[in-house]
C-alpha cells in the first residue's frame, strides 16, 4: 500500500493562482514612542532590555584601570587597582607612600590589608636607598632593610657602628644588580674593612660603577681591580705599602690621605699606576703632605689626554716647576686645585699662559707665596673663571692670632696689600683668612657668592662692591663696621635698569646718563624695582 504525503501546497488549478506579496521592510519609526528608530535611544526600551538582561545573565563590570608609577625611576612600578579607598584608587595611596621616609612607611602599611600590599610595593620598587644604620646589631638592620628592597641599586649608609667584611657580604648577598655603594662613617665609628677584603667584594660586583668610602685606615695595600668601576673616592688612607688601581673604564679618582707625617706611600708609583692602567681618567684628587714635584712629573708622564680636572692638595713640594710640568702635559684642564703647594706669581703666569681658554674653576688656597697682584693678573688673563679660592694665601703672619681689639691699635707698621677685581664671569670667590687684605674692590656682575670670613683688616672705608647679583657673603670674625658697610652698598647699589643709555647729538655713540638727568619713575614703577631687587644675605657666623 502506497501512503501520501500531504503538502501545505494544493494543487494549481485554472480557477486559483498562487499569491503575490511585496518584500517587508517593517517601519522606521519607534513602536513605542513613534520617533525615527535611526540614532535614537528609547529610555523605556532601555530599562525593559536591562531588566530582561538582568534576569539572564549578570552584568560583567568594566575593568579596572592600571597606572604605570615608579619610584625614583624604576620601571618596574605598575599599579593595579585594589577597589577604591575613601571613594578614590589605591594611585593617590602609591604617590603618598613613596614619597615618605622608610620610618613612615612601615607606620602606614599596618593600617589595613589595602595599604600593606601598597606599602610592599613601594618597598619591591625602589632603587635608592639612603639610611642610618645604629650602634646595636648593624648587620641584621641592614639586611632586613635590604630584604624589602629587591630592586636596590644604590645604597647610601651613614654608619653609626664600626664596619667589616661582613656588612660587605650582607650588601653583595642582598644586591646582586648593584651599581652605586657610599659608606660615611661618624666620629664614633670605625671602619675594620682591608685592602683585600674590598678587592673580594669588587671581584664579586660586576655591575658596581660608584664606590666611596671613608675611615680607610685599615688598608694597608689597595689593589682594585674591575671592568664596570667609573668612580673610586677613599678618604683616611695612610702608609699603603701596594698600591694597583686596574680598571680601564675609570672616569674619577679620589684618593685622601691622612695628615700625618710619618706616610711611606710612594706617591710617584701610584701616578704612575693611575697613568698606566687607567687611560680613560678625567678627574684625579690626591691630598696628602707627602706629594712632590716628584708625583707630578709621574703623573705629566701618561698618557692623559681627557683629564678636565687635577687636584694635588697639601703637597708643600709642588713648586713653579712642577706647574710648569702640569701645562706642559694637560693642555685642557677645566679645573686646577694646587692648595697648599709653595708655588708663586710665576706659577700663575703659566697658568694663564696655558689655560686660557678653558680653566673655569682656579683654588689656590694656603699658598703663602701668593700675592694679591698675581691674583688680578689671573682674574684678568683667564675669561672663563667662574671660581677663585685664595683663602689664607695672602694672609699676615703677625696678625693671624690676635685679636680684632689688637689689630685695631697696632695696625700702623704692618704693610697691607688691596686687591682689584673685574670680571664678567665669576661667580664665586673665597677669601677667607686673608688677613694681609685691607682694599678691596669687586666690580663682577655674576658673583653670586662671597667668603669674607677673617679677613681682619679690610677696613669699611677701603672696601667697594659692585656686584649686583650677589646673594650671599660671608663676613664673620671682621670688623664690625664692614657688615653695615656691605649691606649699605650691596642693596643700595644701582642696577642696570637705573641707568638709561641715549645716542650723542651726532648719533656716534651710546653713553649712559646717570638718574639725575632723566624723569624720576613713578611710585608704582618704584614698588615694582624695590620688589625685584634681591635681598642680599650677610653672614656673621
Amino acid at each position: 500500500m502506497r501512503h501520501h504525503i500531504a503538502t501545505s501546497i494544493s494543487p494549481s488549478t485554472p480557477h486559483s493562482e498562487p499569491v503575490k506579496r511585496g518584500k517587508k521592510r517593517g517601519s522606521y519609526n519607534c513602536t513605542r514612542c513613534g520617533l525615527p528608530k535611526r540614532g535614537h535611544v528609547c529610555d523605556t526600551a532601555t530599562t525593559a532590555t536591562s531588566t530582561v538582561a538582568s534576569s539572564v545573565s549578570p552584568i560583567t563590570p568594566p575593568p579596572r584601570r592600571q597606572r604605570s608609577l615608579a619610584f625614583d625611576g624604576a620601571g618596574d612600578g605598575a599599579a593595579e587597582g585594589y577597589g577604591e579607598i575613601d571613594g578614590g584608587d589605591d594611585g593617590w595611596l602609591w604617590e603618598v607612600m613613596r614619597r615618605l621616609p622608610p620610618p613612615a612607611v612601615v607606620a602606614a602599611a599596618g593600617v589595613c590589608r589595602e595599604w600593606r600590599e601598597v606599602g610592599f610595593r613601594v618597598w619591591k620598587a625602589v632603587e635608592e636607598i639612603r639610611v642610618r644604620v645604629p650602634r646595636l646589631d648593624s648587620v641584621g638592620f641592614v639586611g632586613s632593610v635590604l630584604k624589602r628592597c629587591r630592586s636596590l641599586v644604590r645604597i647610601s649608609l651613614r654608619m653609626e657602628s664600626d664596619v667589616d667584611a661582613t656588612m660587605l657580604a650582607c650588601i653583595a648577598f642582598s644586591c646582586p644588580n648593584l651599581e652605586s655603594l657610599e659608606i660615611l662613617m661618624s666620629e664614633s665609628s670605625f671602619n675594620r674593612i682591608t685592602g683585600d677584603e674590598l678587592c673580594r667584594f669588587l671581584g664579586d660586583k660586576r655591575c658596581l660603577s660608584n664606590l666611596k668610602m671613608e675611615g680607610c685606615s685599615s688598608m694597608r695595600s689597595l689593589i682594585v681591580s674591575s671592568s664596570s668601576l667609573s668612580t673610586l673616592w677613599l678618604s683616611d688612607l695612610h702608609s699603603l705599602s701596594k698600591t694597583v688601581i686596574n680598571c680601564p673604564n675609570l672616569k674619577e679618582v679620589s684618593l685622601n690621605f691622612s695628615r700625618q707625617e710619618n706616610d711611606s706611600t710612594d706617591f710617584a708609583s701610584v701616578a704612575e699606576n693611575l697613568g698606566r692602567f687607567c687611560p680613560r681618567l678625567q678627574s684625579i684628587h690626591l691630598a696628602s703632605t707627602s706629594i712632590s714635584h716628584s708625583t707630578v712629573l709621574a703623573l705629566s708622564s701618561a698618557n692623559l689626554k681627557g683629564l678636565k680636572m687635577l687636584s694635588l692638595v697639601l703637597g708643600s713640594g709642588i713648586t713653579d716647576a712642577s706647574v710648569a710640568a702640569i701645562a706642559y702635559s694637560f693642555t685642557k684642564l677645566e679645573l686646577l686645585d694646587l692648595s697648599g703647594s709653595s708655588i708663586s706669581d710665576s706659577g700663575i703666569g703659566i697658568i694663564c699662559n696655558v689655560f686660557s681658554r678653558t680653566l673655569t674653576s682656579l683654588l689656590l688656597a694656603l699658598c703663602p707665596n701668593v700675592t694679591s697682584s698675581g691674583i688680578q693678573f689671573a682674574t684678568a688673563q683667564l675669561p672663563h673663571l667662574e671660581l677663585l679660592d685664595c683663602g689664607m694665601s695672602i694672609s699676615d703672619p703677625d696678625t693671624d692670632d690676635a685679636s680684632t681689639d689688637e689689630i685695631n691699635h697696632t695696625n700702623s707698621h704692618h704693610i697691607y696689600q688691596k686687591l682689584i677685581i673685574k670680571h664678567s664671569r665669576l661667580k664665586k670667590l673665597s677669601l677667607w683668612g686673608c688677613s694681609g687684605l685691607d682694599a678691596l674692590h669687586l666690580n663682577c656682575p655674576e658673583l653670586v657668592d662671597l667668603n669674607l670670613n677673617s679677613c681682619r683688616n679690610l677696613h669699611p672705608e677701603r672696601m667697594f662692591l659692585q656686584c649686583p647679583n650677589i646673594e650671599t657673603i660671608h663676613a664673620a670674625n671682621c670688623v664690625d663696621m664692614l657688615h653695615e658697610t656691605i649691606e649699605t652698598q650691596v642693596n643700595n647699589a644701582p642696577t642696570e635698569s637705573d641707568f638709561i643709555s641715549k645716542r650723542m647729538p651726532d648719533s656716534s655713540k651710546r653713553v649712559r646718563v646717570p638718574p639725575i638727568f632723566f624723569q624720576p619713575p613713578s611710585s608704582e614703577e618704584t614698588k615694582h624695582n624695590e620688589a625685584r631687587k634681591r635681598r642680599c644675605i650677610v653672614s656673621t657666623r
